[in-house]
């Protein structure tokens, strides 16, 4: 039997040890075998240790007697193969003795797995004893690793056939990962997969059920869990099972019991929608029947309580091999639990077809109730379709005509038990069907938009056009002009201006020998333009996207508009700077966005503070990135930053402290940063941005916008380009965007692409978090916005193509925003005017035609008046301009 099998080699280069293979061995699937360059490392140990003789200990390889023989077999695998990875000096004779003794009790009859006692050395039993603790640990995760992560699958195709059995709302599996952190991806994962195992059936949608609505909160818990499992074996699996025991059980702890949560609440949930799926069953003695043996063979809520307290309690008593031990006891009753979830939902909706009506029709009632069913169409999702044909195909000869009942009944549950027993091939196959049913196209798999992208719909793009409107108005007022660039640029043109958030750029494949990559911002390719067409002045606006390999959430996406204005060229001291900064209070102002600060410092008088505190020049721009963080974290948590990866010493990093902390009244503080004896005054660098910044706010209090300006040390802006001024504006109402636009002095990037330096001054308005504060105040004030500027429709009664055409020509002729419909009822026109909130319709019917008139109709008031129908188009000029 043993030759015919699999085997795992253990050892060797390259090797690796997985969870498959750890399932496969403790279930007698596959022989084990050690690697013949380990076998002849370990000889040469062996001969070695002949020369330096130690005392003969007797050593006996033993488990806890609450072990299953699987997990016995599952952790000698795991100790075989950490003696062989070990440093330590072990006598072939050790691994040889676990790698007989697993290959010798391959006989299925076997219940037991015995080891002879050897003699070891007071080393070789250190080494022993050490492996022998984690393995246990670590063979009985592998086993609950590989069976977990099926579990999660097939619980889910289960799932939906206990849906359409129950006949449950399927609305929470709407869920939608749109990319920007506003549902969690593994709950989302498992909405979709439901909806495709469930697109086209015809049995949901009718009845809200909570053991159905929880599923993506409760099997995306699982998937979760399941995937810090996996990591964790895959690591441990491999290593040399060196380390304290308690520090091993520790770190499962935190793992197994983030998995026995999820797998505990999966259990209930199956178990009450295994409850329905027997209520649904149309026989009253096939329902009988099936009680009896769901209440003889399938775990209870109590039972799946018990093992999840006993696991909890061994982990509080630091028990870490009973600990593993209950938690996999537990996976075991729940995948019991959903395996009779499945028979229910199967009997319940193929049970007359499956067993016979003969056989179970009990009376003339049952009878009936059969034929009825039978009358119904059954019309099932198209992937639990495809799952239900390979359980007929599987059950095929099972039952047998005229036989009793509860024998053929026995024989379909013991069938239907196979398709979730791991050891049998045939659940091999129905885990593959399911996967292919949710990764294949031709399940009609719903479309998703990649992560950290949006789409708007009619309404939100009414709010974008507004704003775009606005700002591309505030940005002619100053004397902008519209200038567009590439969407991607070289590559070599975007590395090195970012600092650390180059990592941040979207990189594309090489095509036609060129690297290229997307833009970041728009600020790059504004200097790139600037230096490739020499020009020494220029004042721009662009309104574009970007992209950002970030991770997405709230207000942050990885494809994003920006809405830039810069100014290039020589002019007076802090002129420009003003304008920008002038400009960006105009912007926020008139998109009415709410309150807002314009948080302002300047790069000179930050590279000054760093230079006081004694940080290093070349580690300025690392720092500043640590600082512009101050707005998220805390200062402990950036001087712990600064210190321990950074390099700093504490005492520079509390100096740092002390500065950053500064901010308030821009007049005010600067007043305060310039009294006599200031470390600012007598650094050259720092004193020349306080004269710059000194400039700078006494005309941004001429101009009447100085109290929306914060002067803040902290602000950093982590940007290389920066040079001279920075700010940022920041939202201060209740919805949480974080900074709404930034900008600064840039004189030295234009100069990175040509012989001559420009200086630069703009600002970048993030119009994606000012669109979130919009549509949330549109929310929060009821506001009804249009999605169409339509003035007129013109309804014709009837099918007169031509006829409606002529009419509405003539609206469309003197510019009115006019749509034209045909329709047989007339309260079709007054219902499509109402919903698009069109304020006039003309209508024109058999009579109106008649008569050479036209009904115009206002909507609002729900008048009508006839008018000539050569009057029409000034009669509704004449409503618009009275409206407006």
């Amino acid at each position: 039997m043993a030759t015919q099998m699999a085997a795992i080699t253990i050892g060797g280069k390259g090797s690796s040890l997985s969870s498959t293979s750890i399932y496969f061995v403790s279930n007698k699937l596959a022989e084990v075998r050690i690697d013949s360059s380990i076998l002849d490392k370990l000889s040469s140990s062996s001969t070695s240790s002949i020369k330096n003789p130690s005392p003969s200990i007797k050593y006996q390889i033993s488990f806890p007697q609450f072990l299953t023989l699987e997990e016995v077999r599952a952790s000698s695998t795991v100790f075989l193969s950490k003696l062989v990875l070990s440093s330590s000096p072990i006598r072939v004779d050790l691994p040889n003795l676990i790698c007989q003794t697993l290959n010798s009790n391959l006989d299925f009859e076997s219940t037991s797995l015995n080891f002879k006692s050897i003699d070891v050395t007071e080393e070789e039993k250190c080494v022993l004893d050490t492996c022998l603790s984690v393995s246990i640990l670590d063979g009985i995760c592998a086993l609950l690793d590989y069976g977990a992560s099926r579990l999660s699958l097939v619980s889910e195709a289960v799932a939906a056939l206990s849906c359409e059995t129950s006949k449950a709302k399927d609305s929470a599996f709407n869920l939608v990962d749109s990319g920007d952190g506003k549902c969690l991806k593994d709950e989302a994962g498992v909405a979709s997969d439901l909806k495709i195992l469930l697109n086209g059936s015809k049995l949901v949608g009718k009845v809200e059920i909570d053991a159905v609505s929880s599923i993506p909160e409760i099997y995306g818990s699982l998937r979760e869990a399941v995937r810090v499992v996996h990591s964790r074996v895959r690591v441990q699996l491999n290593s040399v099972g060196k380390g304290v025991i308690s520090g091993v059980g520790k770190a499962w702890e935190g793992a197994l019991v983030a998995l026995a949560a999820p797998l505990r609440s999966l259990g209930e949930s199956s178990l009450i929608r295994l409850g329905l799926n027997v209520s649904g069953v149309g026989s009253d003695g096939l329902r009988s029947s099936l009680k009896l043996l769901i209440d003889e063979k399938c775990p209870t809520e109590q039972s799946l309580k018990n093992a999840f307290k006993l696991g909890l309690d061994a982990a509080f008593e630091m028990n870490y091999a009973q600990f593993v031990h209950n938690v996999y006891e537990l996976f075991c009753l729940v995948m019991t639990v959903v395996a009779w979830e499945m028979i229910t939902a199967i009997v319940a909706l193929e049970g007359s077809e499956l067993l016979g009506k003969q056989v179970f029709a009990a009376n003339s009632e049952d009878t009936k109730m059969d034929k009825r069913s039978d009358k119904k169409k059954k019309v099932l999702g198209k992937g639990t379709s495809a799952v239900l044909q390979l359980i007929r195909e599987r059950l095929q000869g099972v039952i047998v005509d005229g036989v009793d009942e509860s024998a053929n009944l026995q024989n379909l549950t013991e069938n239907l038990c196979l398709f979730l027993d791991p050891k049998v091939p045939v659940f091999s196959d129905f885990l593959e069907k399911i996967k292919e049913i949710v990764e294949s196209n031709e399940s009609r798999r719903l479309p998703k938009l990649a992560k950290g992208t949006r789409d708007f719909a009619k309404e939100q793009m009414v709010v974008r056009e507004k704003a775009f409107s606005i700002i591309t108005d505030v940005f002619k007022r100053h004397g902008a002009m519209a200038l567009d660039t590439p969407v991607f640029e070289l590559r070599e043109t975007l590395m090195g201006k970012y600092g650390e958030d180059s990592k941040l750029i979207y990189d594309l494949a090489d095509q036609g020998g060129e690297l290229c990559s997307l833009r970041y911002d728009l600020t790059v390719p504004f200097a790139r333009y600037v230096a490739m067409n020499s020009l020494t002045s220029f004042k721009r606006y662009q309104i574009a996207k970007v992209y950002r390999r970030d991770n997405p959430s709230k207000g942050r996406y990885r494809e994003f508009y920006q809405c830039d204005f810069d100014i290039a060229g020589q002019f007076e001291k802090m002129g420009p700077d003003f304008e920008v900064v002038k400009i960006l209070t105009e912007l926020l102002d008139e998109l009415n966005i709410g309150d807002y600060e314009v948080k302002l410092n300047h790069r000179k008088l930050l590279d000054g503070m760093l230079d006081i505190c004694g940080v290093p020049p070349e580690k300025f721009r690392t720092i500043c990135s640590s600082i512009d963080k101050l707005d998220k974290q805390s200062f402990e948590q950036i001087k712990r930053e600064m210190v321990e990866e950074k390099g700093l010493t504490a005492e520079t990093a509390d100096r740092i402290g002390s500065f950053v902390k500064e901010r308030g009244s821009p007049l005010e503080l600067l007043m305060k940063l310039k009294q006599e004896g200031s470390e600012f005054l007598k650094h050259e660098g720092s004193a020349l941005a306080l004269d710059e910044l000194e400039v700078l706010f006494k005309a941004l209090d001429k101009s009447k916008c100085i109290d929306k300006i914060v002067f803040d040390l902290s602000l950093a802006r982590g940007l290389d380009y920066y040079t001279g001024v920075i700010y940022e504006a920041v939202f201060k109402g209740t919805t949480q965007v974080g900074s709404i636009a930034a900008g600064g002095r840039y004189d030295n990037l234009i100069g990175m692409f040509g012989s001559k330096q420009v200086p630069a001054v703009g600002v970048s308005l993030g119009i994606e978090r000012v669109f979130a504060i919009m549509e949330q105040n549109q929310k929060e004030q009821n506001q009804v916005v249009r999605a169409n500027e339509t003035q007129v429709l013109v309804g014709v009664m009837g099918d007169d193509l031509s006829l409606a055409v002529e009419y509405v020509n003539k609206l469309w002729s003197a510019k009115i925003k006019a749509e034209f419909m045909l329709v047989k009822k007339v309260f079709k026109i007054f219902e499509r005017a109402e919903s698009s909130g069109i304020p006039f319709a003309v209508m024109i019917g058999k009579q109106e035609l008649e008569a050479g008139m036209v009904k115009v109709r206002d909507v609002k008031a729900k008048k009508e008046d006839l008018i000539p129908r050569d009057q029409m188009v000034m009669e509704v000029l004449n409503r618009l301009s009275a409206s407006s």
